[in-house]
């Protein structure tokens, strides 16, 4: 499951230059409509082409309350927010998601209590994060329109905590690609209704770069990842697995310096340290589980040539 949580905090990752890049042609709210439009085309071609049945009565309220929280209630959020806030304070507060999940799960999964680890681990990637993303809290505003602004996306993040809760506790069993479809489709219709009354007089400016930007975020960063991230909540630790995603906004920076000619500061790779750190510290067990599979493996290639020199 390590090399999936790696594919996704990639993808993920890549996609904010993606992203970025997209709001040359497209509005906010409408790239994002249309990117879970089209992810939600795709996963339904592959539901029909492996006949994956239609969900049960008992799960659609569990989908349609998934979709509308972490597809619908986040997307519409964040994206909103950035003519208030900047991009470094919204994803600081975006990705205290980590935090809201582990503390859900320590009271809603009895076997994922809060360790020490976990606290240690938090800490060391949300300083990393404001080092990444270059925002002194000292300095941010807390008054006005942008206090209102914040409280929304840190909504948004517990929104996107409690929904992972509810595919961990009660969806886990579920066929993924079956939830990631149906979400993905009830949350694509929250988002186009948003777009619609927010921003359609806005036009959008078709080219082979909107195409690509479209296609790689509604296909890759949407069909594919949300199916990698269900299966990797779903199988793994629930806090373990969220704060893992602290990569993405560091993944984020150095595409926008490769893709995009953006700078790297001095305190940015300092914060990619702490980030990776907390990864670490948090995932430490997982590590030494691959090491320990790794050198098993070795062991018995190793007997096995012996045996064959025989």
């Amino acid at each position: 499951m390590l090399w999936q949580m790696v594919l996704l905090c990639l993808i993920w990752g890549v996609n904010w230059a993606v992203m970025s890049t997209a709001l040359d042609y497209f509005p906010p709210l409408t790239f994002s409509a249309l990117r879970f439009v089209l992810g939600s085309v795709v996963l339904l071609a592959i539901c029909f082409y492996k006949r994956i049945p239609w969900p049960d009565k008992q799960s659609w309220k569990w989908f349609a309350l998934c979709g509308l929280l972490q597809t619908a209630y986040v997307f519409s959020v964040t994206q909103s927010v950035l003519q208030y806030l900047s991009v470094g304070v919204t994803s600081i507060l975006a990705f205290t998601m980590p935090l809201w999940v582990t503390i859900l799960a320590h009271f809603f999964i009895p076997d994922e209590r809060l360790k020490f680890a976990h606290i240690l681990g938090l800490s060391s990637g949300i300083l990393g994060l404001f080092l990444v993303l270059d925002v002194n809290p000292l300095e941010m505003t807390w008054t006005g329109v942008t206090i209102v602004a914040q409280l929304f996306v840190l909504s948004s993040s517990v929104a996107w905590a409690t929904s992972n809760i509810i595919i961990k506790k009660v969806l886990h069993a579920h066929d993924k690609i079956q939830f990631t479809t149906y979400q993905m489709l009830i949350g694509t219709v929250g988002l186009l209704l948003a777009s619609f009354f927010v921003e359609s007089w806005r036009p959008i400016t078709w080219s082979w770069m909107a195409v690509f930007c479209l296609m790689f975020a509604g296909v890759i960063a949407s069909a594919i990842a949300y199916i990698l991230w269900t299966n990797i909540i779903s199988k793994g630790e629930a806090g373990r697995s969220s704060i893992s995603l602290m990569a993405v906004p560091v993944i984020g920076a150095l595409s926008g310096w490769v893709f995009l000619g953006e700078t790297l500061a001095w305190k940015t790779m300092f914060g990619i340290f702490f980030v990776v750190a907390g990864i670490g510290i948090v995932n430490m067990k997982e590590f030494r589980t691959v090491k320990r599979s790794a050198a098993d493996q070795n062991k018995e290639i190793s007997l096995h040539d012996e045996k064959g020199a025989m």
